[in-house]
C-alpha cells in the first residue's frame, strides 16, 4: 500500500472516529452533569450546614437483636464475634448467627465463642440460600427469644461476618430511634496494602457515596437503601414488612437489604445515614473489601443483577421525581460501564490516529482529512466540555477519598478510576449473563458471595461521650 492509498483509509477512519467520539461524549455528559447536580446538591444545602444536635440518651438502654447471616466464615466470624463482643458499649443486646447444616466449620467457630449474648441459629436448609432467606430464619428465632426471654427489641441489627463494629454504634441507634425508622451509619472499607487498585477502588466509591450521595437523598426526602451492613431498623416496621409471614426480607432477592430501604419509605416513615466523628473517628462499620479482580467483578455483578436489573422489575418506577431520580442513578450502572468502555475505545482510535498521521503527512503530498471534523465544527470544544467534567468529577472524588483516608490513597483515586471503569464492565457483562440465567431459563437465586477477611488485631475505637 502506498501513502496516496492510505488516505481514503484514513478519511473513512476519521469519520468512524468522529461519530464514536460524538457518542460517547454525549452518553458521558449526561451521566457527568447527573453526578454535577448531585455534587451541587451537597455543596449548595450541606457542605456547610453546621452538624444537627445529637439526641438525648434514652432513660432506659433498648434491647437490639443483632443478625449476622455466616455461611462458609469459618475464618473471620470467630474474631469478628469476639471483638463485638468486648467492644460494644452497650448493655442490651443479643448476636443471632446464621449457620448452615453443611457448614459443620462455621458452626464449630460459633460455639467456640462461649457467652450467652451469642445465638447460633442452625438454618432449615442447607446453604447457600439466599442472605435474605438467612436473614428471614434468623428474625424468627429473635422473635422466638423475645418472646421466652420476655424482652421486646427496640430493632434489629444488620451486619456481616467480617465486620468490624464500632462500639458506639448501638448507643447511635438508640438515640435516634424510634424517631427513626432506620439508621444506616457509613461503610468504611479498609484499606489493603496488598491491593492498592482492586480493593482501593472501593475506598473512593463508599466515601463519595456515603459522605455525599446519601446525604442528598435525605435532603430531597428520598428512599435510603440499607447497606446490608450498620444498618438498624425499627423492631415494629420490620413486623409489619413480615405481615405475619415470619419474612420481612424477601427470599428471592440479592440486594434484600437495598429493597427494604425502598420499602421503609413507600410506608411513609423515614431512614437516614448518620454520620457522627467521635474522638477523630467516623462512627462507621469498616470491613475488608475484595482484593482480587475475580472477586470484586463477581460481587459488583451481584449488585447490578440486584439494584439494576430484577431491581427494575421489583420496585419499578413508583415515588416522587426525587425518588425516581435516585432509581435512575442507582440503575445506570450498566449504562455507564458501557459508555466507559466506549470512551476509551474512541481515546485510543484516536490517540492511534494521531500517530499514524504523524508519519505519512510529509509523504502523501496533500492535506490530511481532518480527524475531528471540518474548521468550526462542535466536536473539539464539546469533548473540551467533557474534559472539565472529568476533572470536576475526579476533584471530587479525591476529595472524598483524601478526607477519609488520607492524601496517598487520594492521589491513588485518579488512575483507580479507570480500575473502577473496567471492574464494573467485567461486572456489567457477568451480571447480564447471571441475569439471563436466572429469569430466562427459571433457575432460583443463590448466595454467590466472596470470600471474606478479618483484621487479625484492630483496636478499639471510641465510645459516645459527647456531641465530638
Amino acid at each position: 500500500m502506498t501513502a496516496q492509498d492510505i488516505v481514503p483509509a484514513l478519511a473513512l477512519l476519521a469519520v468512524l472516529t468522529r461519530e464514536l467520539l460524538w457518542l460517547s461524549a454525549a452518553a458521558i455528559a449526561i451521566s457527568s452533569l447527573d453526578d454535577i447536580a448531585v455534587d451541587t446538591l451537597w455543596l449548595s444545602r450541606i457542605a456547610w450546614r453546621r452538624a444537627p444536635e445529637l439526641p438525648a440518651t434514652p432513660e432506659t438502654p433498648g434491647y437490639f437483636a443483632i443478625l449476622i447471616p455466616a455461611w462458609d466464615e469459618a475464618d473471620v466470624i470467630g474474631p469478628m464475634l469476639l471483638r463485638l463482643i468486648s467492644t460494644l458499649d452497650h448493655p442490651a443486646y443479643t448476636v443471632f448467627v446464621g449457620v448452615y447444616p453443611n457448614d459443620p466449620a462455621t458452626q464449630a467457630a460459633v460455639a467456640r465463642i462461649a457467652d450467652p449474648r451469642i445465638v447460633a441459629v442452625v438454618t432449615a436448609r442447607p446453604g447457600p440460600t439466599t442472605k435474605a432467606d438467612c436473614l428471614n430464619q434468623l428474625w424468627r428465632a429473635a422473635t422466638e427469644h423475645a418472646c421466652d426471654a420476655g424482652i421486646c427489641f427496640k430493632a434489629i441489627v444488620l451486619h456481616d461476618a467480617e465486620d468490624i463494629v464500632h462500639p458506639a454504634s448501638l448507643q447511635l441507634y438508640d438515640r435516634y430511634m424510634p424517631a427513626l425508622s432506620m439508621v444506616q451509619l457509613p461503610v468504611l472499607p479498609l484499606p489493603d496494602p496488598s491491593s492498592h487498585w482492586v480493593s482501593g477502588h472501593y475506598l473512593d466509591e463508599f466515601a463519595q457515596n456515603h459522605a455525599k450521595d446519601m446525604v442528598v437523598r435525605a435532603v430531597l426526602d428520598a428512599p435510603i437503601p440499607s447497606a446490608g451492613v450498620g444498618t438498624a431498623i425499627d423492631w415494629g416496621v420490620l413486623e409489619r414488612l413480615a405481615d405475619g409471614t415470619g419474612a420481612p426480607f424477601d427470599a428471592g432477592s440479592l440486594t434484600e437489604d437495598y429493597e427494604i430501604g425502598h420499602r421503609i419509605h413507600r410506608m411513609g416513615l423515614k431512614g437516614r445515614m448518620i454520620r457522627l466523628w467521635l474522638g477523630g473517628e467516623l462512627v462507621a462499620t469498616r470491613a475488608y473489601f475484595p482484593a482480587t479482580l475475580d472477586a470484586a467483578v463477581r460481587q459488583k455483578s451481584r449488585w447490578l443483577i440486584g439494584i439494576a436489573l430484577s431491581g427494575w422489575d421489583r420496585l419499578g418506577w413508583d415515588g416522587s421525581l426525587a425518588s425516581r431520580w435516585m432509581l435512575v442513578r442507582d440503575r445506570k450502572g450498566l449504562f455507564t460501564a458501557t459508555v466507559a468502555v466506549l470512551a476509551y475505545g474512541a481515546a485510543v482510535l484516536t490517540a492511534g490516529q494521531i500517530v499514524v498521521r504523524s508519519f505519512v503527512s510529509g509523504a502523501v503530498g496533500q492535506p490530511l482529512p481532518p480527524l475531528l471534523g471540518a474548521e468550526g465544527t462542535l466536536l473539539p470544544a464539546f469533548l473540551l466540555f467533557n474534559a472539565g467534567l472529568l476533572a470536576w468529577r475526579l476533584l471530587m472524588r479525591m476529595g472524598f477519598t483524601g478526607h477519609h483516608h488520607g492524601l496517598a490513597e487520594a492521589l491513588r483515586s485518579v488512575p483507580r478510576a479507570v480500575i473502577a471503569n473496567a471492574i464494573n464492565f467485567l461486572a456489567a457483562l457477568r451480571a447480564v449473563r447471571l441475569y439471563r440465567e436466572t429469569v430466562f431459563q427459571g433457575l432460583p437465586p443463590i448466595w454467590d458471595k466472596t470470600a471474606h477477611r478479618f483484621p487479625p488485631a484492630v483496636a478499639p475505637a471510641p465510645g459516645v461521650k459527647s456531641h465530638g
